[in-house]
């Protein structure tokens, strides 16, 4: 049995019950961190852990940290393809169905780390429903990699990257999107937490939407619609 000690670095609900699982299969102390605040060279000192997982952060590591400790970064990309921001977004809408989430050793150029470990995910639903799918997969992947103990090895084939979406790019482009399917996945893919919903904008009224469903010959969807700004006559 393992008495490691394993710090979980997310700020995000779906990733927080890997701590308690963890806890009780690895029989580890499992410390749980969720501010940026805390993921710090003095911190870690002194809880001095054995690895530092990294889920779905979408921030710098200190240089401080990642060279002193063995810390692990979780990417949704057949590494080295895809380096980059919003692997999610980007890999639907290049009309992904599956792909591969890599752990990778943290290092200074994004993403550029040496591999432990890579694992087959599905694209399938909403964001939330993909990401709860792979941090179910991630949990499995840390048990393996604190268990085994693999050599991380370089990143082979050709480098891509991606490009991290802003929230404005939610607003829905009918020049791009064309087809009930390429509505559908717009949809889905910010349909998740921290996520701007799609949305478009209508006189003073933005419209978002969130729990579509693909039918035969429409898209069913939830919407939220929310006044946006106030007119000139109301605002003098």
């Amino acid at each position: 049995m393992s008495s490691s000690c394993i710090v979980i670095a997310t700020n995000r609900k779906y990733n927080q019950f890997i701590a308690n699982s963890l806890a009780n299969e690895l029989s580890a102390r499992v410390i749980l961190i969720s501010e940026e605040a805390d993921l710090t060279y003095q911190n870690l000192s002194s809880i001095n852990p054995d690895w530092v997982f990294v889920l779905h952060w979408s921030r710098i590591i200190p240089e401080e940290v990642y060279t002193n400790f063995r810390v692990v970064i979780f990417h949704m990309t057949d590494l080295p393809f895809g380096r980059g921001g919003s692997p999610l977004q980007n890999l639907i809408l290049r009309g992904y169905e599956d792909t591969v989430i890599s752990a990778i050793q943290c290092v200074k150029e994004i993403d550029a780390g040496s591999v432990y470990l890579k694992e087959r995910l599905n694209l399938n639903g909403t964001a939330d429903e993909i990401l709860i799918r792979a941090s179910k997969i991630i949990k499995k992947m840390i048990v393996k990699i604190v268990q085994e103990n693999p050599t991380p090895f370089p990143q082979v084939g050709e480098v891509s990257v991606f490009k991290r979406r802003q929230p404005h790019q939610s607003k829905i482009d009918f020049h791009e999107v064309r087809t009930l399917e390429q509505f559908y996945d717009y949809i889905r893919m910010l349909d998740g937490e921290g996520y701007p919903n799609a949305f478009v904008e209508v006189g003073n009224f933005r419209i978002s939407f969130h729990s579509p469903h693909l039918r035969p010959s429409f898209v069913e969807s939830q919407v939220k619609i929310e006044l946006i700004h106030e007119s000139e006559e109301d605002s003098q």
